[in-house]
């Protein structure tokens, strides 16, 4: 299975998206790889066996995790049905020969009862690894941005929503002792966003911390064999999202823009997976056509360009930005041979499929990982109206 490195990338100039351009990270060196283990990684029963109890029913996100691990992304896994969900049944239905319907009917909650004995949820005990790392708001001036050494995660609580495939809201809802102080302390985030000059007041004390056990989406297909991920950083990303690294070989993926979905197919033109996307807007459509996979880039800095964006004022200037989720365009930059276009992350997972991109097709950052997995350079890829 051929594999591109950031290195292979650097040349490309990437603006309809509209200023990406990829580049080698810290991350892509060859160090040496620290003892690996993917935190809170998922312990399903045995076939046959009875789901562990739960505190409350929650049959809608008990669906999505089982269509999420059957490759029918649901996008944020927050027990609703919505959009993306609507998509990841209609995805499922077509795939297992039922009417696409795109609602849980009975023939489809028949099929899904295959996996009545995986959990909605889980309790899980944050490690102290996962909970060390740099929490603090984020710039909106490109220019400060440019300064940090990385775009990461502004909170623990939303690095664990990413681990789980959900919001920081529903973290809340599935941990309500902790939601007035989690909520207290996002919206003083917010407010550092907003206020100029910016306040230098303490934010509130992180509610969540190592050692602490909280209830979240029982995400599932997190194992990672570590021999099998070369690059190092990648490795250290993938266990993050809890995406694992056994992912089935893509020959083609098929982008529509009106129904916002991507399709994935194996060889035998089976469809193996479906998500949820955003596909460009009126001022940068999604460029209709076939594509080839240049290559991949994990972790990628970002070329910013003011002047390429309609929507931002050309004084913002030209900044290189460094790699991070919250970065513009997330964990991995997939190019393609329609030049300045790809498919790639976003700091901002609960607007996928609502708000309107640059012209790329971009994911929620575990999904662009799966993703990632799944295609190569001979990845057919096609656009449609």
């Amino acid at each position: 299975m051929p594999r591109f490195t950031a290195a292979a990338l650097a040349v490309l100039a990437l603006s309809a998206c509209n200023s990406e351009k990829p580049a080698p990270s810290p991350s892509e060196s060859a160090a040496a790889t620290p003892s690996f283990v993917v935190p809170m990684a998922s312990n399903d029963p045995a076939a046959g066996q009875p789901a562990p109890s739960e505190d409350a029913a929650r049959p809608v996100m008990q669906a999505q995790v089982v269509l999420e691990r059957l490759g029918f992304l649901p996008g944020v896994i927050d027990g609703k049905t919505g959009l993306s969900t609507t998509n990841a049944v209609t995805g499922f239905q077509k795939a297992n020969g039922l009417q696409a319907t795109g609602k849980f009917d009975d023939p489809t909650m028949k099929a899904l009862g295959r996996w009545s004995n995986i959990a909605a949820t889980r309790v899980v005990t944050i490690p102290e690894d996962f909970a060390r790392g740099r929490f603090e708001p984020l710039p909106k001036d490109p220019a400060q941005q440019a300064k940090l050494p990385e775009i990461g995660y502004t909170s623990l609580e939303e690095k664990l929503a990413e681990r789980f495939h959900t919001t920081p809201e529903v973290l809340r809802g599935l941990n309500p002792a902790l939601a007035q102080h989690a909520a207290a302390r996002a919206d003083a985030v917010q407010q550092r966003k907003t206020l100029n000059p910016p306040t230098t007041s303490p934010l509130p004390p992180e509610p969540y911390r190592a050692g602490l056990q909280i209830r979240v989406p029982n995400t599932g297909g997190d194992r990672i064999d570590p021999a099998k991920v070369e690059n190092k950083g990648w490795l250290a990303t993938l266990a993050t999202l809890g995406v694992g690294d056994a992912q089935p070989d893509v020959a083609r993926i098929v982008v529509s823009k009106s129904k916002g979905t991507l399709e994935a197919y194996d060889k035998a033109d089976k469809l193996v997976a479906v998500f949820t996307v955003t596909t460009g807007s009126s001022r940068d459509p999604l460029p209709l056509g076939d594509w080839k996979i240049n290559g991949k880039s994990y972790n990628p800095e970002f070329s910013y360009d003011a002047s390429l964006f309609w929507d931002v004022p050309d004084s913002k200037g030209e900044h290189l930005l460094p790699p991070g989720p919250n970065g513009p365009v997330g964990v991995v930059w997939i190019d393609l041979s329609k030049e300045h276009y790809g498919i790639h992350g976003t700091p901002e997972p609960q607007t996928i499929g609502r708000a309107e991109s640059h012209g790329c097709v971009r994911l929620t950052n575990w999904d662009a990982a799966r993703l990632a997995q799944m295609v190569t350079g001979s990845t057919k890829v096609s656009f449609v109206s």
